[in-house]
């Protein structure tokens, strides 16, 4: 039995955006999200994320219509610098599971989302359909169909549009990247694989044959983070210190002590406005990417 910790499911992810009325207005008119909370940021919360500037800013969060407790937080931040979604060093797409892409699809001409990807099939999982879109602040979202037999374990959809099942950061390094995951935690790490991803080479002025090293962490609860190996042109994110970057900002994971049974539905991610606990600590990947971790099934330090 291994003495690392395991990494269990996304529990939250959070984004800096400009105009917070903008995100909620998007997320519950085409994705039916709805709002869960609204406060202000907590000193100690962002003292946590290494972001005290973030401290008092206001922020609303939402979840799927399902009620599924995998919130979305939008914290608003002035835009200081501009920036595109998957072109940067970090966290750079979430990838929401639906009910029916080709539906979706129809929802998105005339709304805050612009499309830049399919639906199509996935190459490397050919059952699986996917949409890309970005949204209001800038936002890359994945929104997924994978049907029983795709291949991947993900769960269904338990509502139009569920719950986010996966998170993508990109970084200079793979190999790295996996380093990191596989050093401080005991989840399987796949290795690498070429795979050409079409917005990520359209969003770089790359060749469409070009491929991006692929790599996997698989988590619980029908949940996996992706890394992608960028491109040597492609650097960090602008950031103003003491502050989140722009965009996808922060993930919240569940972190399950060694041999630790998991109950995704036992721990519920804590509002931004109370001050975080002792379960709470912030880890950063190989591509400086951050994570909140949200320690359960006993003592996780």
């Amino acid at each position: 039995m291994t003495d690392r910790p395991r990494l269990g499911g996304i529990r939250a992810v959070t984004y800096s955006v400009p105009d917070i009325a903008a995100m909620e207005q998007a997320y519950a008119g085409v994705l039916d999200y709805r709002v869960t909370d609204r406060g202000a940021v907590s000193p100690a919360r962002a003292a946590l994320w290494q972001a005290p500037e973030v401290a008092g800013r206001r922020y609303v969060s939402m979840t799927p219509a399902s009620g599924e407790a995998v919130p979305l937080h939008f914290v608003e931040t002035p835009l200081r610098e501009p920036w595109r979604a998957l072109t940067t060093h970090g966290w750079n797409a979430t990838e929401i599971i639906v009910e029916d892409v080709n539906r979706l699809a129809e929802r998105i001409p005339g709304s805050p989302f612009r499309r830049i990807g399919g639906p199509r099939p996935l190459t490397n999982y050919p059952k699986i359909s996917a949409m890309q879109v970005i949204g209001p602040a800038g936002e890359c979202v994945y929104l997924t169909h994978a049907p029983p037999g795709c291949g991947m374990d993900l769960g269904p959809a338990r509502s139009f549009v569920g719950r986010v099942f996966s998170v993508v950061a990109g970084g200079p390094d793979i190999h790295a990247m996996n380093a990191a995951y596989a050093g401080a935690f005991a989840n399987p790490v796949r290795p690498p694989k070429p795979t050409p991803i079409g917005i990520i080479n359209e969003a770089n002025g790359l060749p469409a044959d070009h491929k991006t090293n692929l790599g996997l962490v698989e988590l619980d609860w029908g949940t996996v983070l992706e890394l992608d190996g960028y491109a040597e042109a492609m650097g960090p994110r602008p950031c103003r210190a003491g502050d989140l970057p722009p965009g996808m900002a922060v993930v919240t994971l569940d972190l399950c002590a060694p041999g630790g049974a998991y109950d995704p539905d036992a721990v519920r991610s804590p509002r931004l406005s109370d001050a975080p606990d002792a379960r709470l600590t912030l880890w950063q990947g190989g591509a400086g990417e951050r994570i909140e971790l949200l320690a359960t099934g006993g003592d996780a330090s």
